[in-house]
């Protein structure tokens, strides 16, 4: 029933951009916590930044300056937008809402 419908991931060179996206159902959008959390090989997850029902941000310090995260409640969606993208930013990412549910997932590759 609650589904996050996570899309954009893909193979990107250094330096680019990408913009994911993440299409919430079964969840009152508006009042959650969207967050967007990230996990490379062998490492732990980690998060990468959240945007509350207020539309306050954070972001990780790794990100900070790069990433944008905004929210479209009327699009049950949030996003993240990447910019200047480095190879330590290859990861899975992650979208969860009000850190209970989850999506499947987006590969993001960085390479050469």
């Amino acid at each position: 029933q609650v589904q996050l419908v996570e899309s954009g991931g893909g193979l990107v060179q250094p330096g680019g951009s990408l913009r994911l996206s993440c299409a919430a159902s079964g969840i009152i959008f508006s009042r959650n916590t969207m967050g967007w959390f990230r996990q490379a090989p062998g490492k732990q997850r980690e998060l990468v930044g959240t945007i509350t029902s207020s539309d306050n941000t954070n972001y990780a310090d790794s990100v900070k300056g790069r990433f944008t995260i905004s929210r479209d409640n009327a699009k049950n969606t949030v996003y993240l937008q990447m910019t200047s993208l480095k190879i330590e930013d290859t990861a899975v990412y992650y979208c969860t809402a009000g850190f209970r549910f989850w999506g499947q997932g987006t590969q993001v590759t960085v390479s050469s």
